[in-house]
């Protein structure tokens, strides 16, 4: 197959055909487009239809495809439980059908999938330091949508034309948004408090845009370095954004009351990132730089 080369450059202007429109990444990478002058078109096919996908690609004529489409369940990943085959025919059938397409277009796919697959172990305990490499195997299936997202990510690794992007617990600017982590856990009644790598999306989205100019593939842990517990980030909305704020935390075991499958918790190891792009934050800097100064509310003291 002839996919350019990694950090080659393009002899055409980019175009970029988008799945997502209606999602989160989606119409942020739309925004991302429009403020860097980056021609691009939103897909109208459905991911499971083959022949949809084909006729937008045959009308849009990309440079690359981004697929930020995928289910993830409203309110939250337990309504896959719920619907396990609408789950797997968009983040199985689906992704597999958008990348085999590409791959026949010759065109490299920047997928934006999870981080959500791994979990603490003997190996990389909870505040080691050690965290999960991208070569490393998922050990966390305890919910549908991570065993649907383990298993697309083995199967997607045999495509050498798809860049697939590790994405976990999403934060933006916008906390007003209800799909932030951090305006969910505002708005919990309780939280765990366990460190976890995070996506700071103002910082890593553009991120995501130059390494379809520099025709990046495989997979990479897409996390800001480091770790951030709940409380954490809850701190720094009190002294940011509302003083009056408070919360209360409860236990792993409480919680698996109140929700019907287990969540992931881990440390991705951003090394790789982080070697192609040096400038990036480690993750309690970039919640500060991108999030918390930009949407102060409290007075500076």
């Amino acid at each position: 197959m002839g996919f350019p080369a990694n950090g080659s450059a393009e002899s055409k202007p980019f175009k970029f055909l988008i799945y997502g429109r209606t999602g989160w990444i989606g119409g942020l990478l739309g925004k991302l487009c429009e403020a860097q002058g980056i021609e691009y078109v939103y897909g109208s096919g459905r991911l499971e239809n083959r022949n949809s996908l084909e006729s937008d690609i045959a009308n849009i004529n990309p440079t690359h495809v981004f697929n930020a489409a995928g289910v993830t369940g409203r309110p939250n990943v337990d309504w896959c439980e719920t619907h396990k085959v609408e789950t797997i025919r968009t983040n199985v059938v689906g992704t597999l059908t958008l990348a085999d397409v590409c791959r026949e277009k010759n065109l490299i796919l920047i997928n934006y999938a999870t981080g959500c697959i791994f979990e603490y172990d003997s190996d990389h305990p909870l505040g080691s330091g050690i965290g999960f490499k991208e070569e490393d195997k998922p050990n966390f299936i305890g919910s549908f949508y991570s065993k649907t997202k383990a298993m697309v990510e083995d199967l997607l690794h045999n495509y050498e034309n798809v860049c697939t992007l590790r994405v976990r617990m999403p934060i933006s600017s916008d906390l007003s948004n209800p799909r932030n982590f951090i305006t969910k856990i505002t708005r919990y009644e309780k939280v765990v408090d366990i460190p976890n790598s995070m996506t700071i999306l103002d910082e890593l989205l553009p991120i995501s845009i130059e390494m379809a100019k520099r025709n990046l593939t495989g997979i990479w842990n897409f996390t800001n370095p480091g770790v951030v517990s709940h409380n954490e980030i809850l701190e720094m909305y009190k002294e940011y954004i509302d003083s009056s704020f408070t919360w209360k935390n409860f236990n792993l075991e409480e919680q698996a009351k109140v929700i019907v499958a287990p969540r992931s918790n881990n440390e991705l190891d951003a090394s790789k990132l982080k070697k192609e792009f040096p400038e990036m934050l480690p993750i309690k800097e970039s919640l500060l730089e991108y999030v918390f100064k930009p949407n102060r509310k409290t007075p500076t003291s």
